[in-house]
């Protein structure tokens, strides 16, 4: 049990200490607190928990783990609850604008909820995508001592499939690969139970970040969520929270400037999701940690993509999991001399001492390649300027798409045309799909392309087709695919201009994302442009649309 002392109780304090805060103390007592309790750091377990998904199906009894240990450790631990939303389920509807929405939506509960009950410390547990962002950028804001736990990854379904498998067996059903028996054998097998999606999608990309970021627990991201370990994991982190109390060691002194670029570092390492850019960004800003599109631009420079999973990939999270995680990984890049191992963590030890009793994995695994033999000798994660971009686009291109692509546009105002075009044999080998006014306020949301990726996957076209966006893409989402486009259209960027027939040029060396039209031609375009009416005017949609930044500077409301 850590040694209790009264500048633990910071913030809690003000709410029960004294004769004036009796009525504070008698709400308390009703829901369980005792006299011994009000002596105590009072933590928040801020739980995701929800059966709107299989990502968070199973948190609740996480979150109590972690409320265990913080007990065990001395302090109070009181549990709250914030939303969720799950992607793979509104994905391809107009409900997945509420997905990156979200990500806000959690920030600033969790903030809210903190920030008012005087809450000393927190530990947070997420799953699905914008779990982990949201709830990082909450801890940010409040920079009291936090500790952020993963809810785990899924097993894998059978015949090793995943969720990314049931979007592509869609596909494979229109070009008629598959009956409808054969995809529905796939929808009833592909998801067996709790967990985040199994690939380097969004969600594990965004644990593995955290957890080199130093706000996790060593291993934390590379776990499955119905497993001992991960119940473990919560206890610990409970505890370690009042440790981190104890020594007054607060996000501030984690999310630095180079733990930042260490979290860059393994997400390229993994070929993790473009997400990855969005939610860092953001999860910099909140911490006013200066980053840049340019530093994932020179960051990708030197380090090389090598882990094999999937979706470019064959692996799973869980075959990872089995081998040792990302903790050999990281002590590799550290040996190297890829990342920063002065970088403080929420051990309250340094990288480099978490890494130095890890081992290496096991002989002959072939997972995480040797860096004499990669996946991509630089990053996959291409940040591309040009006449379509001036201030950026992320491209995934781990270079079995190729490095270039030349086509012709095909334009689409949203991505249920897009979809409709492509499963209707619109979009034929050539063509580079443009999907636009589906940024963050011309959306408004910035949906993720899973449903038109997949579909281009599913019939055959993953190296015949392109497809660039103003919107993003899920972790799931592979082929030769740009997004994060800005200007995005609604602002009246170069992709509002595009017609059909236009040629674009994709080339991942020189970095150039190029519409092949003359100036001259792009300004009689735009004097006749005229910006759409905002597809919401009231709720959080619209709140969204008036105070969301661009995605080249993460997508925030508080910018």
């Amino acid at each position: 049990m850590t040694k209790i002392t009264d500048n633990m109780r910071k913030y809690s304090s003000k709410v029960v200490d004294g004769v004036e805060s009796a009525p504070a103390r008698a709400m308390l007592r009703a829901v369980g607190f005792t006299d011994d309790d009000f002596n105590k750091p009072q933590i928040g377990i801020a739980s995701t928990w929800a059966n709107v998904t299989p990502c968070n199906m199973h948190i609740n009894k996480l979150a109590e783990e972690a409320g265990k240990g913080a007990d065990a450790a001395g302090g109070k631990s009181v549990i709250f609850n914030t939303i969720t939303i799950s992607d793979g389920i509104a994905n391809g509807t107009e409900g997945m604008k509420y997905s990156l929405v979200s990500r806000e939506v959690i920030a600033d509960s969790i903030e809210t909820v903190v920030g008012c009950e005087g809450f000393d410390g927190l530990v947070a547990v997420g799953g699905c995508d914008k779990n982990m962002p949201g709830c990082l950028i909450g801890m940010a804001r409040l920079n009291r001592p936090a500790i952020f736990v993963y809810g785990g990854t899924i097993k894998p379904g059978a015949n090793h499939t995943d969720i990314v498998s049931v979007f592509e067996a869609v596909g494979q059903h229109a070009k008629k690969e598959i009956d409808l028996i054969q995809l529905k054998q796939v929808e009833d097998t592909a998801i067996p139970g709790p967990g985040s999606c199994g690939g380097m999608y969004t969600a594990n990309t965004m644990a593995s970040a955290i957890e080199a970021l130093g706000m996790s627990l060593p291993g934390s991201s590379a776990q499955e969520a119905s497993s001992a370990d991960k119940s473990a994991d919560c206890f610990r982190a409970g505890q370690q929270v009042l440790e981190l109390l104890a020594r007054d060691i607060k996000p501030s002194d984690i999310m630095t400037r180079k733990a930042f670029e260490n979290s860059i570092r393994v997400i390229i390492t993994l070929g993790g999701s473009t997400n990855g850019v969005l939610h860092l960004l953001a999860m910099a800003h909140a911490m006013n940690v200066e980053l840049t599109l340019n530093d994932f631009i020179e960051i990708g420079k030197t380090t090389p993509v090598l882990a094999d999973l999937r979706p470019s990939g064959q692996y799973m999270m869980s075959e990872l999991v089995a081998i040792g995680g990302i903790q050999p990984l990281m002590k590799r890049l550290l040996n190297a001399g890829l990342l920063h191992g002065d970088t403080l963590t929420v051990t309250g030890k340094t990288l480099a001492e978490n890494l130095s009793q890890v081992p290496d994995y096991p002989a002959g695994q072939d997972i995480i390649r040797p860096f004499d033999n990669p996946i991509k000798k630089d990053s996959h994660l291409v940040i591309l300027h040009g006449n379509l971009s001036p201030t950026g686009a992320v491209a995934k291109i781990t270079g079995k798409e190729g490095l270039r692509f030349e086509g012709t546009a095909r334009v689409y105002h949203s991505e249920e045309e897009a979809l409709t075009g492509i499963m209707n044999g619109e979009v034929i080998a050539g063509d580079v799909v443009v999907i636009r006014y589906e940024g963050p306020k011309g959306g408004p949301g910035m949906r993720e392309m899973l449903s038109p990726t997949s579909a281009i996957i599913g019939k055959g076209l993953g190296k015949d087709v392109a497809l660039i966006t103003d919107g993003r893409f899920s972790g799931g989402s592979h082929g030769f695919v740009v997004g994060h486009i800005t200007p995005e259209a609604f602002d009246g960027g170069t992709i509002a201009l595009v017609e059909d027939g236009d040629k674009i040029i994709i080339d991942a060396e020189t970095r150039t994302l190029f519409l092949d039209v003359s100036d001259d031609i792009l300004t009689d375009r735009r004097n006749r442009w005229k910006q759409p009416e905002p597809r919401y005017t009231r709720g959080v949609l619209a709140k969204y649309a008036k105070l969301v930044s661009s995605a080249s500077e993460g997508a925030v409301t508080d910018k």
